[in-house]
């Protein structure tokens, strides 16, 4: 198998995005691995580890937004081997969140790792949060 095959897996995440950012998880969740080392770390919670917390998490984190537009991906980084893949990115987009009735923008940084299991990538980590700026050093402080 070539890269190529992971530039179609990348390309239907890519899509579960844009299903998500609707307030559907499901496109999203078919894409995750079912392992025990599967992890998740959004913006708005700790990281889970193992399929049903990612699920949940997943789940969560759905059904706070709505009404999204298409994602927009800036790609920062992407190393493909034979069975294990990732990406940098940065995630744009708008959508209504939470209880809001108007339409906001935001960006996600996102690392996606994605592992070959029985012949089909499926996503082993993602991490996203909303630094896609400089920030001091003192925003890292626990307050």
């Amino acid at each position: 198998m070539t890269g190529s095959d992971f530039a179609q897996a990348l390309e239907g995440y890519h899509l579960a995005v844009d299903a998500f950012v609707t307030g559907d998880p499901e496109p999203q969740k078919a894409l995750f691995s079912r392992r025990d080392d599967v992890t998740l770390a959004n913006p708005l919670g700790p990281p889970v580890r193992g399929w049903r917390q990612v699920g949940q998490a997943l789940d969560s984190a759905a059904a706070t937004i709505r009404e999204g537009e298409p994602t927009q991906w800036e790609s920062i980084s992407q190393v493909v081997m034979t069975d294990l893949a990732y990406c940098v990115e940065i995630q744009r987009t708008r959508a209504k969140l939470s209880g809001a009735d108007g339409i906001e923008s935001f960006a996600l940084r996102v690392t996606s790792i994605f592992r070959r299991e029985d012949g089909v990538w499926k996503v082993v980590h993602r991490h996203a949060d909303s630094i896609t700026t400089p920030r001091s050093a003192d925003s890292v402080l626990e307050k």
